[in-house]
């Protein structure tokens, strides 16, 4: 027991959740801005791997983590924006084209990692992959267990931002309108492809920038299918978190515990089956569905297509 209560034991469970943590708090709140509008995103597992590779690419490249980031943000909304074109403007099946994205995404992104660096590896070796120049580096907050990089409390930040975009602002408004009355936003004149469709291309964007700081912060490098079901995770917490982001971010930190108990516990010389410890994240999915998943409030729309003029 002393063994889980010393600093190295601390401090590394600390910086594993919160490494693991971030991807998830900013797709969940990507997914909870889409659910709001109305629209499933099971395609968001699909937008982290393209911001994951896209990111990696860009800052490998070129040597800058400021270009990765804005890489992976495009990354994502690419795949948002199909997502937003056959769902949104054609009206298919979110569920179907969620899972096809992802499912090429992973397939897409495996194959042009396989292609682009499968003769790069040599040089892989000799430098530690993404060494930023000390000027691009993205800056370093905080002392102590409280050291993290900048983008960590930007994705904090963004937690207060969503909550007042959502209860202060006419675009928060007509998100929830998208998800629970359409028709009567369509009613009142306000478009309401236009408003799923930006609600879907920010789901992207935000799981695009989640999915390039899994690659740039929390692994230095790309490696194929490195999602692991976090967008599905990040799902499951847009939804049982009813509309407020702080809950989002509560989960995040919980689920990153988790995904960093296998470093740490290492650190801490306890042996126990590896595979026990992976399967954690999982099992706590399914107590917290079990638990709280029955009094989640969903969009009276979600999952359905708004095509105007029908009841």
């Amino acid at each position: 027991m002393g063994a889980l209560l010393t600093e190295a034991f601390l401090s590394t469970l600390l910086f594993g959740a919160v490494t693991a943590g971030v991807p998830l708090l900013l797709a969940g709140l990507g997914e909870q801005i889409s659910e709001k509008a109305g629209i499933l995103n099971i395609g968001i597992e699909g937008m982290m791997l393209a911001g994951a590779y896209s990111g990696f690419v860009v800052a490998y490249t070129w040597d800058s983590f400021s270009l990765g980031f804005v890489a992976g943000a495009i990354g994502g909304m690419a795949v948002a924006a199909l997502m937003a074109l056959f769902c949104v403007r054609l009206s298919l099946n979110q569920i179907v084209v969620g899972i096809a994205l992802t499912l090429s995404a992973e397939g897409l992104t495996a194959l042009l990692h396989f292609f682009q660096f499968s003769r790069a590896y040599p040089r892989l070796a000799k430098a530690p992959v993404l060494a930023i120049p000390g000027l691009d580096n993205i800056p370093i907050v905080g002392a102590g267990l409280f050291q993290h990089n900048a983008a960590v409390y930007l994705g904090v930040l963004l937690v207060p931002a969503v909550a007042w975009v959502f209860h202060n602002t006419h675009a928060g408004l007509n998100l929830e309108a998208a998800g629970s009355r359409p028709s009567a936003l369509d009613a009142a004149g306000i478009d309401v492809i236009a408003t799923r469709t930006a609600a879907v291309l920010t789901t992207g964007i935000l799981a695009g920038l989640g999915g390039a700081y899994l690659a740039e912060v929390g692994a230095g490098l790309f490696i194929p299918y490195m999602t692991n079901g976090s967008g599905f995770i990040a799902i499951v917490l847009a939804m049982l978190a009813r509309g407020k982001p702080h809950w989002v971010l509560i989960g995040a930190l919980l689920f990153g515990v988790s995904l960093s108990l296998t470093t740490a516990l290492q650190v801490a010389g306890i042996n126990i089956p590896t595979d026990i410890v992976q399967m954690l994240p999982f099992a706590m999915v399914i107590l917290v569905l079990v638990i709280f998943g029955r009094d989640s409030v969903l969009p009276p729309a979600l999952g359905l297509p708004y095509i105007r003029g029908e009841r």
